[in-house]
């Protein structure tokens, strides 16, 4: 993605911009329990975008039912919108994915070979907004480039 239209704000302003779950989970790598997320079983038509920036990163066909407890897709858009690093919290290593506009925390990357790709991207789903399709036609949203009201 180009640098220059990287999403950057304060803590502070993140605060403000976000929700207290999504401040914790999009921010300070926090999780939501379990098969208690709004898009573990969702099924409907459309794209699932970064709830931070609406950075758009998934779509309908990409997801997919997992026994795992998250909202779970076995690829992403294409266009270097997740990033992924190594992260070793908890004594485990695993494949952290981020937004690639604003850099937030998303989830895990994991390999799976039940799916067709053998990625499964472990998402919270308090990190995803989801923009039901129109008809036939999928509309991308425009992704936010200023502070959103919550």
């Amino acid at each position: 993605m180009n640098d220059s239209l990287i999403i950057q704000h304060s803590e502070e302003e993140w605060k403000e911009i976000l929700t207290p779950g999504q401040y914790l989970a999009l921010r300070k790598n926090g999780t939501e329990r379990p098969f208690t997320g709004k898009y573990y079983h969702h099924h409907q038509k459309g794209i699932y975008s970064c709830s931070a920036c609406g950075n758009p990163l998934f779509t309908s066909e990409m997801k997919f039912d997992s026994p795992h407890g998250w909202a779970s897709f076995d690829r992403e858009l294409k266009g270097e919108r997740i990033i992924t690093r190594i992260d070793n919290s908890f004594g485990n290593m695993r494949t952290e994915i981020l937004c690639g506009k604003c850099d937030s925390h998303l989830g895990h990357l994991f390999i799976d070979p039940t799916t067709l790709t053998g990625k499964r991207y472990s998402v919270n789903s308090v990190c995803l907004d989801f923009h039901k399709s129109e008809g036939r036609r999928t509309v991308i949203p425009k992704q936010r480039l200023t502070s959103k009201s919550r």
